[in-house]
Formats: C-alpha cells, sequence, structure tokens
C-alpha cells in the first residue's frame, strides 16, 4: 500500500501553473538527466505515518531539488538544514548531496509550498495559492503530526492559511511560534545561502530555532508517557 503523502503529491507533468510547466519543459531539453518536475515530500523510511515534524520550505531550487529530486538536496540551503536536522537527532546518515546518500530523517518530513521551480526563485501569488491544494492534504496525511517549521515568509503564510488561520494572527518572524490546534507552529529565515551570506541568518538563530521545536517535541512526547 502507498503512503498516504504519496497519494496527494502533484503528477510528474502538472500543467496548474503554465508558467513553471514551461519552465520545467525548456530544462527538460537543456538537462534531460534532471529530475525537472514537482518534487515531491522527503518522508522518513517509515513513511508520513511516523512523521511528528514537518519543514516547509519555499520552492525547488534550479540546480538543487528541481536537479536532483529531492528538497533540499544540491545546494548550500540543505548543508545547513541537514546538519541541525542530525544536530537535534531528526536526521542520520551521511549527507552527500544526492538523492542516493546514506541520509535518512528521523521523525521528520521535508516539503515546500511550491513543489516546481520557479523562474529566478520567485513563485508568484496565484503559483503559491495553486500549488497548496498540495500542502493541505500533506498535512493532513501525517496523524502524528506535533510542529511544522516554516523557512521564509512566503512558506510560513501558505502554511497558515493551510491550517485554516489568518496570516494577521500568526505573522511572520524569525523565532516566532503559534499554536494551531495539536499542531505548533515555528518559523525562521530561509536557510538560503544569500540570507547567511548578509548575516540576515546565522548558523545559531537557525539552532536556537531548532532547539525550541525539538523541545516542545520532547514535551510533548514526555507528555504521551
Amino acid at each position: 500500500m502507498s503512503d498516504p503523502v504519496r497519494a496527494v503529491e502533484p503528477p510528474s507533468d502538472c500543467a496548474l501553473c503554465p508558467r513553471l510547466h514551461g519552465f520545467i519543459a525548456d530544462w527538460r531539453t537543456r538537462e534531460p538527466d534532471w529530475h525537472n518536475a514537482p518534487v515531491p515530500s522527503f518522508l522518513p523510511p517509515r513513511g508520513g505515518e511516523t512523521v511528528r515534524v514537518l519543514i516547509v520550505g519555499l520552492a525547488p531550487g534550479l540546480r538543487g531539488a528541481n536537479r536532483t529530486g529531492r528538497p533540499f538536496t544540491g545546494d548550500y540551503a540543505g548543508d545547513l538544514l541537514y546538519a541541525t536536522l542530525k544536530r537535534f537527532g531528526l536526521a542520520r546518515g551521511t549527507f552527500e548531496a544526492r538523492p542516493d546518500d546514506s541520509l535518512e530523517l528521523v521523525e521528520t518530513a521535508i516539503t515546500n509550498a511550491v513543489r516546481c521551480v520557479p523562474p529566478e526563485n520567485k513563485p508568484v501569488g496565484a503559483e503559491i495559492n495553486t500549488c497548496r491544494r498540495f500542502l493541505v492534504p500533506t498535512i493532513e496525511a501525517l496523524p502524528r503530526l506535533e510542529a511544522i517549521l516554516t523557512l521564509g515568509s512566503i512558506a510560513h503564510q501558505s502554511t497558515v492559511r493551510a491550517l485554516g488561520l489568518k496570516i494577521k494572527d500568526a505573522p511572520f518572524a524569525h523565532g516566532a511560534a503559534f499554536d494551531a490546534g495539536r499542531i505548533r507552529l515555528f518559523s525562521s529565515y530561509h536557510c538560503s545561502r544569500y540570507n547567511t551570506n548578509t548575516g540576515r541568518l546565522t548558523e545559531a538563530m537557525f539552532v536556537d530555532v531548532f532547539a525550541k521545536l525539538a523541545e516542545h517535541v520532547r514535551a510533548r512526547r514526555h507528555a504521551a508517557e
């Protein structure tokens, strides 16, 4: 039986967003060996049933996930993200920036608010709204989900809407946390090379957000015991 999360992924030839569909079609011609399709969620070995933490990014990078087919694989953002996940026991194995490395997630899943690579890494509002039809059921397919970490304001706002909340009630701020029923929503600046190079996001700032998230998950586990 397929995992419920896999059942709600967009099809490989998804054409709901004409601009993104055309952009990918062009890159299929240029780089036929690349993934060049909507990037599916990255799940732990035992699937969505075990997921307690969901990371939501913005969209695949052109030469990152759009090339490799795995979120945050192939560009700098993944180096920082996966190192931090391993630090808090949310991943194991060795991250070698390719989808066939030994990296595995632990009770964690990673997805994007927009599943297809956008030109210049900038999806437009209609594309973000359209792709939410995949984000909503992805969240709903994770029965043990306790925490979501959004990376950047666009991912945060789309996730807030996916949870049925109003943006004004859960505005984006680095290090903020809001409760949405059984789920606590954490937010961070995106771990892009631009943000880290400019000092907008330091490794210490990123680690601090994960420390709060990990403490919340630990507290929930202890309360259930």
